[in-house]
């Protein structure tokens, strides 16, 4: 279990160093914080750093850290290399830029903060996203717990039965103030969520380390057992394990609640390391309990075979129960469970944010409220109902990755616009460069999107990726460096 062991030690030692860096380079400040400075009893609600730090990690966690870390496990021992320097180079800052940036600008949503540095086109564009993709996100979230409570309980409470649960509480939770049902027992989820994970890690320590496939040159170049190219696929299949557009959506509500700025490493950078501690685990699960003492094309084989035949939400149940026993099973399963369910009420809760944001629609009263919940929730039912969840995952992979592609370049253009030294902005300029390239290339190769050959989607992603780096460099550092003294007084 070396690589394992030593990809889970980068990434501690990535938030207490790397993160550090990110803290000093955006200037953290004593300045009153949203929720201190007009609390609305609401969503403007301060909370203490443990509590909005397990919050958040509930509503950025879903399922991605563990259906698309399974998912990504299909290429084998290669994801941990992209879990861990997605979550660290990527995904962490993503994750803190997107949050201070919102704190820094009254709590506002991320297709606002988004608005104030990109112009008026992409301000409309990222609302229109942003609402689509939250709305994908609590369906996805709904559907997918509704299969693995199926699975727990007898069998006239089917996955149909649970989906009306689950869509009743997000319409509670999604309607009521944020510290009325997500501030208190989110944090208890939040710990479930945690003894989970150390449980199915225990369980591949204990049972299976001599299982496990190292990384090596050639688990590298092994192919995927499908025929599914590496690049972009693995990268866009993880999803919130390493890096996540979706996290961009649900910063902003703990932005909200935050009493100083020194809380936004520990629970912003701190959230997104966490969950990339728990897609290291499920990847490593995914990895090894397939394998049978076998060669790894066998284990990534039998994993690929499974998720094909049952879904990701079989396997999870498989590897729980295989590694857990009945009882520790369901004990995991729980925590599975509460995961997806705990992010989807957020993405709904989001969603009615955004648009309240939109449309400047007072959201501490019960009525406004009500307009905005009832027909989001009614709208992610039908999808719900319509389409298959495989190909809802698909798609809101891709605009996951897309739209922390559209936030890196913000927070880019951010640190630039507040006279951040130029080699600063490169924190959010390199990996939105990177992200570029797998959005592009995603978009061009993907059987649901163009399904175009490797030969043309390559080459056009990286020119894309080049092409958006040279304009950054170009209109921001060097045409608009005499625009930021302006900015910066327009904004005090």
């Amino acid at each position: 279990m070396v690589t394992f062991f030593v990809c889970l030690i980068l990434l501690i030692v990535g938030f207490f160093t790397y993160s550090k860096l990110v803290e000093k380079i955006f200037r953290i400040d004593d300045r009153p914080t949203p929720a201190v400075a007009h609390p609305d009893g609401v969503d403007y609600v301060p909370m203490k750093t443990w509590r909005i730090f397990l919050v958040q990690l509930l509503n950025i966690a879903g399922l991605g850290p563990i259906y698309g870390a399974l998912s990504g496990a299909c290429w084998g021992p290669s994801v941990y290399l992209w879990i861990v320097f997605g979550t660290i180079l990527g995904g962490g800052v993503h994750d803190f830029l997107s949050g201070m940036m919102s704190e820094r600008n009254d709590g506002k949503s991320i297709s606002e903060v988004v608005g104030l540095y990109m112009g008026k086109v992409i301000t409309f564009i990222m609302r229109v996203f942003s609402v689509v993709l939250l709305v994908m996100v609590g369906v996805n979230f709904s559907v997918g717990p509704a299969g693995l409570l199926a699975k727990l309980t007898p069998d006239w409470m089917g996955t149909m039965f649970w989906l009306v649960v689950i869509m009743i509480y997000y319409l509670i939770a999604t309607f009521l103030p944020i510290d009325k049902i997500i501030g208190k027992l989110y944090p208890v989820f939040g710990i479930c969520l945690i003894v989970m994970a150390l449980g199915i890690g225990g369980g591949i320590l204990t049972q299976m380390s001599g299982d496990m496939p190292e990384l090596s040159l050639a688990s590298l170049t092994t192919a995927h057992p499908g025929g599914l190219p590496k690049w972009s696929m693995m990268f866009v299949t993880v999803a919130c394990g390493a890096i996540s557009g979706f996290h961009a959506t649900q910063s902003p509500m703990m932005a909200r609640c935050i009493t100083s700025e020194k809380q936004g490493r520990t629970i912003f950078y701190g959230a997104m390391v966490a969950e990339g501690i728990i897609a290291l685990i499920w990847a490593a699960a995914g990895v090894t309990y397939y394998t049978n003492h076998g060669s790894l094309l066998a284990g990534m084989t039998g994993l690929t075979n499974a998720i094909a035949a049952g879904g990701a939400g079989d396997v999870v149940f498989q590897i729980s129960t295989g590694l857990l026993g009945k009882v520790g099973g369901v004990l995991a399963m729980i925590g599975v469970i509460a995961c997806p369910i705990t992010s989807g009420d957020t993405a709904y809760r989001a969603a009615r944010l955004t648009i309240a944001d939109w449309f400047h629609i007072d959201q501490s009263k019960v009525g406004p409220r009500a307009a905005l919940s009832i027909p989001l929730l009614g709208v992610g039912a039908v999808i719900a109902l319509a389409l298959p969840w495989d190909v809802l995952w698909r798609y809101f992979s891709w605009a996951n990755q897309t739209l922390a592609m559209i936030v890196l370049w913000t927070g880019a253009v951010f640190l630039h616009k507040y006279g951040y030294p130029p080699k600063a902005c490169f924190i959010a300029a390199l990996p939105a460069t990177f992200m570029s390239a797998v959005s592009v290339t995603y978009f061009i190769q993907a059987p649901e999107c163009l399904n175009l050959s490797t030969a043309i989607a390559y080459p056009i992603g990286i020119v894309v990726a080049a092409l958006f780096l040279a304009i950054f460099i170009w209109r921001v550092l060097i045409v608009g460096r005499d625009d930021v003294s302006t900015f910066t007084a327009q904004k005090a």
